[in-house]
């Protein structure tokens, strides 16, 4: 029988059972690069779970794995975690399977003790940390739930432990098993990036200088004073996006005048017709349309399957403290949360705190990190910068580089080099390829490893 757990990126380990797993009628598919985060989602556990059936069976080893027994509740406990859709497989199937699949697991335990992976206090720490921010929740909040859920802290912190090794071992050995050639990287743009596709989706960005209906010539000649203003600007280097928010009279224009990509025949011809021969990244007008004159700039053309010709980075700046020795984790997180309020009441200046009590190498530049692409920034860090507006500061931020203190000062849209691009191609590559790698490498650690049956879970 083929087992049913499915192991998706889109997999999550519940912050109120601390397992990795949802058990559905389907052959299972691998952990992805990467594999799941612990802790991305807070869910109330199924009901079997909140039912006496479970504490009722009896505990016994089941089986045993190179020495390490898998018990009766065990098996239960990841059985009452079903997503409901599993259901027609009956309880018996449900079982087995999931003893199935702690057999994997436990297989691959053993090979991260052989390569002596180990998660640090601190690395857990900082995996619940970021489970209860993602859940706007506190840590005191996270243990009350559990406790409701009769799961205590430490089973709790124990089985996120192990889906933190489990993670490790198989970015380990999967990722060393996948080769991306050069030619393939070569052949994946060319068939993506067909930009030059008339068909292709557009993503618009525009400024408009307001008319109404029906404008006398002052009126133009003034709307058309403004426009020419701010072309002077854009020919002077000039961020269209900061432009749009300062200039234009659209209600988009908080959103730097970013219409979003889409099919050409959904923008309206007038649009289309003007940027039909402009490059990405370039800008033409002013162009006439009922509501008034507008900019245009082209900021992203591709087909639905091309990777993206731009990328948005960010400029963000930070004041970093490491805890160690008489300044604790949550005193730094204190400290920076002082200075935070500082700074929104203009008693002090992000740039002078950060000169002066960060801990990182951007200090003496106030803190600035200059423009970073996406995935530059450990997640932590990006997630949290990602969800501030330009001039914003954040909460205090634990990562494992200590407690930051983040400002973003401005975003912007910038093209893609052909090297960032053939990176982002190989990394696709290398996503599609881990899942094949994957089950070659589980079914190779299971077939090596010695496996006892001795009872029927119940």
């Amino acid at each position: 029988m083929k087992p049913f757990f499915t192991l998706t990126r889109a997999l999550v380990v519940s912050a109120l059972c601390g397992g990795a797993y949802v058990l559905s009628a389907q052959t299972i598919k691998p952990a992805p690069a990467g594999g799941a985060a612990p802790g991305l989602s807070v869910r109330n556990l199924p009901q079997a779970m909140a039912t006496s059936e479970a504490s009722r069976a009896s505990d016994f080893i089941v089986a045993v794995v190179d020495n390490e027994p898998i018990t009766n509740q065990e098996v239960n406990r990841l059985a009452s975690m079903a997503d409901p859709a599993a259901a027609q497989l009956g309880r018996n199937n449900l079982l087995i399977e999931a003893l199935e699949t702690l057999i994997d697991e436990a297989a691959q335990i053993g090979i991260a003790k052989q390569y002596g992976i180990q998660i640090s206090a601190e690395e857990l720490a900082q995996a619940i940390e970021r489970t209860a921010q993602r859940n706007q929740i506190s840590i005191t909040q996270m243990q009350q739930r559990l406790q409701e859920q009769n799961l205590s802290w430490e089973q709790y912190r124990a089985q996120v432990r192990r889906q933190m090794q489990l993670q490790k071992v198989r970015e380990k050995e999967v990722n060393a098993r996948i080769k991306i050639q050069d030619f393939e990287v070569d052949d994946f743009l060319q068939a993506r990036n067909i930009a030059s596709n008339p068909n292709a989706d557009i993503n618009i960005a525009h400024i408009l200088f307001e008319l109404p209906e029906n404008p006398t010539g002052d009126q133009v000649a003034r709307q058309l004073t403004k426009a020419d203003e701010v072309m002077r600007k854009l020919k002077a280097g000039e961020d269209f996006s900061k432009l749009a928010a300062q200039f234009s009279n659209a209600a988009d224009k908080t959103n730097g005048g970013v219409l979003g990509l889409r099919s050409p025949s959904r923008y309206p011809s007038l649009f289309v017709d003007a940027l039909k021969d402009t490059a990405v990244g370039q800008w033409v007008g002013p162009v006439r349309s009922a509501a008034g004159l507008h900019l245009l700039k082209l900021i992203d053309k591709r087909s639905a399957d091309a990777l993206p010709l731009t990328v948005t980075q960010t400029r963000a700046r930070h004041i970093l403290l490491r805890p160690g020795g008489k300044l604790s984790q949550d005193a730094a997180r204190a400290q920076l949360a002082t200075y935070k309020r500082q700074i929104e009441l203009g008693l002090a200046l992000f740039e002078s705190l950060a000169k002066e009590h960060s801990q990182d190498g951007s200090a003496n530049q106030g803190g600035d990190l200059g423009w970073a692409n996406p995935g530059m920034m450990v997640p932590e860090f990006e997630d949290a910068m990602n969800k501030l507006a330009p001039g914003q500061v954040g909460d205090p931020l634990v990562s494992r580089f200590g407690v930051h203190l983040i400002q973003v000062l401005e975003r912007r849209e910038a093209p893609l080099s052909l090297r960032e691009q053939q990176d982002m191609a190989r990394g696709i590559l290398r996503e599609k390829k881990f899942e094949e790698a994957y089950v070659s490498w589980q079914r190779e650690v299971r077939g090596r490893a010695y496996v006892e049956y001795r009872e029927t879970p119940q």
